[in-house]
């Protein structure tokens, strides 16, 4: 398991390396898991060889967000007195989310239906 928390720390660092080598403005994680996603892709990395300890995150993932919970229990002054653009943003962008990813689902649905002639079961012949 050590050797996993080492692969995964591995690519967090080279995220942050990255981070500050070119000073993007992506977060440290994002990065480290594009590089991760990449190795796992290319072969480098075995799923074998992280899965023990990504299981185990996974299945611990709530425990993770209570120090977020607390944070936004500090902040109910700020959030009771803005809870209205509070609300319509979270309303207005998951609309605007639901509707642009069926656009786009609706694209690649027919772009893919011209590349292949699909059966009357849904599998191309």
């Amino acid at each position: 398991m050590i050797v996993q928390f080492g692969i995964l720390l591995s690519f967090l660092a080279a995220g942050e390396f990255i981070v500050w080598l070119t000073g993007v403005n992506i977060p440290s994680s994002i990065i480290g898991m594009l590089l991760l996603t990449s190795a796992l892709k290319g072969g480098i990395v075995k799923p074998y060889q992280i899965e023990r300890l990504s299981n185990f995150l996974v299945h611990n993932l709530g425990f993770f967000f209570v120090p977020a919970g607390v944070g936004l229990m500090n902040c109910f002054g700020i959030i009771s007195e803005q809870w209205l653009p509070i609300l319509g943003a979270s309303v207005g962008s998951t609309v605007i989310i639901i509707a642009v990813s069926g656009q786009v689902h609706s694209m690649v649905r027919r772009s893919l239906s011209r590349k292949q002639p699909l059966t009357q079961s849904g599998i191309a012949e």
